[in-house]
């Protein structure tokens, strides 16, 4: 999210020569693929909702060495019914936290309907809430993340059932994806939002060896001390640069860009260890995949296995919107729904992304 900002750091000699490039219920009905818009108006019964209980707590994530203050949130109606699990996981960015998923899954989990849901919400390491240890970040350690965090048995997540959908935004969807390809893990379902699978500088700047090598200098500063501080507050950590990505490319209406959301972004910013999943992340090491045809066929994988919801937007920069838009009719894509809002639609229109999701829900479990 902060690469306009850095193209003033990479050499002029570059930009001359880039080429700039776009950027287990059984459900018969599912793989055949449905391509629908959403709807921008929501209808709510006085008695379509109910009042939620929230609970957040500290899953502790053993890696290595190393043991990592995970962060995550419940939600659910309080009563003592059964309920589904959804895990809801935020877009991988430079300011992720499991705020952009709060409306979406506090709606959800007070549905009045024929099933209960719990979701359960979790910020990466490195990320949000959770504990920002110097690791050496990349695509298999955020997998790697991923698959304990589902699959331990002192997991939140963890059930006897093991039944479990599971919501993802940007990278964080490609990730989810990439490891149900690989049997790492085995959800019901999958909901991929807004999905990518490009970090902001490769997405432009592309892979060349020559790009590569410029990457590597930047991540390496990004890491460093006292001058890695020094240029992530020039890059990242600061007011006027958080405001300008989200009302450039984050959200696609600046008029929902609120005071609160700039300040608690920003301050997440702050916290200790901050700079180095962004460091990764801007310079492409969280990629899940290097080229569309990749990002396409971790989809195709899915077909016939697990029901796989994209929504994509409508307003998203051009490049992410080309990725999104070569999953339309991609194998393994059982719905693909185009929705109003850009690189963040679960929270510039939680309504409309939580009325998606609760279809595709009742889809999986209620037909």
């Amino acid at each position: 999210m902060a690469s306009s900002a850095i193209f003033n750091f990479l050499p002029s000699s570059s930009l001359s020569s880039l080429s700039f490039r776009n950027s287990r219920t059984q459900t018969p009905n599912f793989y055949k693929p449905l391509i629908v818009k959403a709807s921008t108006s929501v209808d709510y019964s006085s008695s379509s909702l109910a009042g939620t209980s929230t609970k957040n707590n500290n899953w502790v994530w053993k890696y290595k060495d190393n043991s990592v203050n995970i962060y995550y949130e419940e939600h659910h109606k309080g009563s003592d019914e059964p309920c589904k699990n959804i895990l809801m996981i935020p877009t991988i960015s430079d300011v992720s936290t499991v705020e952009e998923w709060r409306s979406v899954a506090k709606d959800i989990a007070g549905r009045n309907g024929k099933v209960n849901y719990r979701t359960t919400i979790v910020d990466w390491p490195g990320l949000g809430y959770s504990d920002r240890p110097k690791l050496d970040y990349n695509a298999d350690v955020m997998e790697k993340f991923l698959v304990d965090f589902i699959n331990a048995p002192d997991s939140p997540v963890n059930n006897s059932d093991k039944d479990l959908v599971v919501f993802g935004g940007g990278h964080a969807a490609t990730l989810a994806v990439r490891a149900a390809k690989k049997g790492l893990v085995k959800p019901t379902a999958i909901a991929s939002i807004a999905p990518t699978w490009a970090g902001p500088l490769p997405i432009v700047f592309g892979r060349d060896s020559s790009m590569e090598t410029r990457y590597g200098f930047l991540r390496g500063t990004l890491r460093a001390p006292a001058v890695g501080w020094m240029m992530y507050n020039v890059l990242v950590s600061n007011e006027k640069s958080i405001t300008s990505q989200y009302k450039s490319h984050v959200y696609a209406d600046p008029e929902k860009v609120t005071p609160y959301i700039i300040e608690s972004r920003f301050a997440l910013t702050k916290r200790q260890g901050a700079r180095y999943v962004p460091a990764a992340f801007l310079t492409g090491l969280l990629d899940p995949v290097k080229s569309r045809e990749e990002f396409v066929q971790l989809f195709a994988e899915l077909e016939g296995k697990i029901p796989c919801l994209v929504l994509a937007t409508e307003g998203s920069p051009k490049r992410s919107k080309a990725e999104m838009e070569a999953l339309k009719e991609a194998k393994g894509v059982s719905k693909y729904v185009e929705v109003p809002g850009a690189l963040l639609p679960q929270e510039e229109c939680p309504e409309i992304v939580a009325e998606q999701l609760n279809e595709f829900l009742q889809e999986i479990y209620e037909l």
